[in-house]
């Protein structure tokens, strides 16, 4: 009976330092949560990027550019597409439409779990959607422009490729806000981002060289948007000429989320 007993007050004293054990977790994954998106962005100073990292994104644009004008630079377009043509004739998958946003997910969760990355949730997320205004509207125009026909002649949408594109921004987004800690995270961005491109190709949606195009268009909107936002958010968040401070801050209030503006009088 003493046995008994001693083993069912085991069984319980487990059963409460396990629901101890799993409340603290919750509350420190809430605590996380609710410093990375309610604090205040103070980042400014972090957000430079290197002009000359514009170099490598630029010569790919121009690589795809190049393929109106250069015949040679064409020719290695129809060879690629024949040889996916003879490897996998009947490939078709549409894993690339979830591929490319593996980086951006990867971000903020691990954010969420306390793994911080370069900066807080609202300088985050203007970074990226920055990034993605610049990308959207240079190839939404790119494509009407050029009037490229796609490999399965489905329109005349071919260059640059979107998907690629939004592949690279989202895994150099990846590599922006995580290289410092390992180069590892940037090489998980760009694996799944490579993958879209040739996931592209294989099922004919794109030519090669638009898909070397996407990948420029994708790396230079994020590092270009990475150049641009500091000097966006210090006109947000600045002193000015009277040394009066203004500031917009998130708030939080009644379960709803929000913006403040507030200027020293």
């Amino acid at each position: 009976m003493k046995n008994t007993l001693f083993a069912l007050l085991c069984i319980f004293s487990l059963g409460v330092h396990a629901q101890v054990v799993d409340t603290a977790k919750k509350k420190k994954l809430a605590d996380t949560i609710k410093k990375d998106i309610l604090t205040a962005p103070d980042t400014v100073k972090r957000l430079h990027s290197n002009p000359l990292s514009l170099i490598p994104p630029a010569g790919l644009i121009a690589y795809g550019a190049l393929s109106f004008a250069i015949q040679p630079i064409r020719n290695i377009d129809y060879y690629i597409h024949g040889s996916i043509d003879r490897a996998v004739p009947n490939f078709n998958t549409k894993a690339e439409s979830y591929f490319l946003f593996a980086p951006v997910i990867a971000v903020y969760s691990l954010n969420m779990i306390g793994i911080e990355g370069k900066n807080r949730f609202i300088d985050r997320t203007a970074l990226l959607g920055l990034g993605g205004g610049i990308l959207g509207l240079t190839e939404l125009g790119l494509k009407h422009w050029t009037h490229r026909l796609r490999p399965n002649a489905s329109d005349y949408y071919s260059f640059p490729s979107g998907h690629t594109g939004a592949a690279f921004l989202f895994a150099e987004f990846m590599a922006q806000e995580y290289s410092s800690k390992s180069p590892i995270y940037t090489v998980i961005g760009y694996s799944f981002a490579v993958t879209t491109g040739i996931f592209r190709m294989a099922n004919r949606d794109h030519w090669f060289s638009d898909v070397v195009a996407g990948a420029g268009f994708g790396i230079i909107s994020t590092k270009a948007a990475y150049l641009v936002y500091p000097y966006i958010r210090n006109k947000l968040t600045h002193t000015t000429k009277q040394g009066k401070s203004t500031m917009i801050m998130p708030t939080y209030q009644n379960g709803v989320p929000g913006l403040s503006f507030a200027m020293q009088l």
